[in-house]
């Protein structure tokens, strides 16, 4: 008899670790039927000897490896937000009883599920992580440098660019009070900069290049306000976006749609949600600020709808509404093969 055998349950729930996984199975009816744990080189064998069935998991590192490797033998994998499984975790913590949670979670007919992501997406979203940690490191450092400089009475002038213009001068201007050590000091940093643009530069032509070899990626880039960054993240987090069930739900999950506190029969809609992938609604916001500068209206049917709203509604609610729309097209092109946005004269009716 092999030990720890795999009972007929029809869900098992599954509480992660680094090295230590706890397993709870349960049957038709809820009662848990098995208890079990497994460390990473066993845990594969236990469902490869299982039966096809329900496995729930909490989003985590190492869950979508996992997801992908249960849903390859044939289970139905669903991972649900670590939020979501709270509300049915009973009396005291253990990591048992947390598997037990999940096995109970899963099974509730209105539970919202993470989407299982394909390596293509977790590759892109890696690049776009590691890209954007590089971006923030980059920004830290010119502020630093910029610091520096104050403290010996040099101002820079304001940007990433000019400053880039304006240190080689001041570490050149030997009149200034910058003292020998601070200049060595600010040159070995001002190198450190060089090498992190180099970086983010070859990251973004490596995202650049994704997105020229894909086919949707290159319809979304036809939005106004969606370039390769852009559409490159939406696929990422969203795949063929087939979990949302309309254009707005994909608004509301990247957290661009109003939050609702409504009470006695009164409707109140208060600020944008802001919940789900808050880098993904960054490149919309940003882009849908450079579309309302830059488009230009008088060829898009976009811009007439811009106009109005313009003259209605202060600049920064026009730029979210303008980043909601942008979404909802997103998820059309995504949703339909071969859609894309075109762009209308107006006059053409």
């Amino acid at each position: 008899m092999i030990r720890n055998a795999p009972k007929n349950a029809a869900v098992f729930g599954i509480d992660l670790g680094k090295n230590v996984f706890h397993i709870v199975g349960t049957d038709a009816q809820g009662s848990v039927i098995q208890r079990v744990k497994f460390r990473r080189d066993t845990l594969l064998q236990f469902f490869e000897r299982a039966s096809p069935t329900i496995v729930g998991m909490e989003a985590c590192p190492g869950s979508q490896w996992l997801a992908r490797r249960l849903g390859a033998m044939g289970h139905t994998v669903r991972i649900m937000p670590a939020q979501f499984v709270k509300p049915y975790l009973k009396a005291n913590k253990s990591d048992t009883l947390e598997a037990e949670a999940i096995a109970e979670a899963v099974t509730r007919p209105t539970m919202r599920f993470v989407h299982v992501k394909t390596t293509d997406q977790v590759d892109i979203q890696s690049l776009h992580r590691i890209r954007d940690q590089l971006v923030r490191q980059r920004t830290g450092l010119i502020n630093q440098m910029r610091a520096f400089c104050l403290e010996y009475g040099v101002a820079i002038r304001q940007g990433a660019g000019v400053f880039k213009l304006d240190l080689p001068r001041v570490l050149a201007d030997e009149e200034n009070d910058l003292t020998p050590a601070i200049r060595r000091l600010l040159t070995d940093m001002f190198e450190d900069l060089r090498h992190l643009e180099a970086r983010i530069k070859t990251i973004t032509v490596e995202i650049e290049a994704l997105v020229a070899r894909d086919d949707v990626a290159r319809r979304l880039t036809t939005i106004p306000g969606i370039g390769p960054l852009g559409a490159s993240a939406l696929l990422a987090a969203v795949g063929d976006g087939r979990q949302f069930r309309r254009a707005r739900d994909l608004a509301a999950w990247l957290g661009l749609t109003p939050r609702e506190h409504s009470t006695g029969g009164k409707q109140k809609l208060l600020g944008i949600s802001k919940r789900g992938n808050t880098y993904v609604r960054r490149l919309l916001i940003h882009g849908a600020r450079s579309c309302i500068i830059h488009l230009d209206r008088s060829r898009h049917r976009l811009g007439e709808w811009l106009d109005a709203l313009q003259k209605r509604k202060h600049i920064n609610k026009v730029t979210v509404a303008l980043a909601n729309k942008m979404a909802r097209m997103a998820w059309v092109i995504i949703t339909r093969p071969g859609a894309l946005y075109e762009r209308r004269d107006p006059a053409l009716g």
